[in-house]
């Protein structure tokens, strides 16, 4: 799971949907205070990444549960596992977030 602050993601979320359509994203928790989004990332990504203001938790793949209902406790789902691929490639992850992260930082710089 690939977390970022909410707004870094959403925007995140928007670059993936706009370049790939919706199959271009898997899963997304965001927790209840909203400060914080989790993408649903392949087993091993946490092993390589290292994307400043982001973090990865490693898991073996057991014990996260993809179903109607969040697997973590003061969370819910943003997107929702589907029948598409469970796992948003961290490549082009890690592509969206840094895109959103240029974009934050104009749009800051702008005011």
């Amino acid at each position: 799971m690939v977390t970022v602050p909410t707004r870094q993601g959403l925007e995140a979320v928007d670059i993936l949907r706009r370049g790939a359509g919706d199959d271009a994203v898997g899963p997304v928790l965001h927790d209840d205070g909203c400060d914080t989004l989790g993408f649903v990332v392949p087993p091993g990504t946490a092993a390589g990444w290292d994307m400043p203001g982001s973090t990865c938790t490693e898991t073996d793949g057991r014990g996260l549960r993809l179903s109607p209902e969040p697997p973590a406790g003061g969370s819910d789902w943003l997107l929702p596992p589907g029948e598409a691929d469970l796992a948003t490639d961290p490549a082009v992850l890690r592509a969206a977030l840094g895109e959103a992260a240029r974009l934050i930082e104009a749009a800051d710089n702008c005011r």
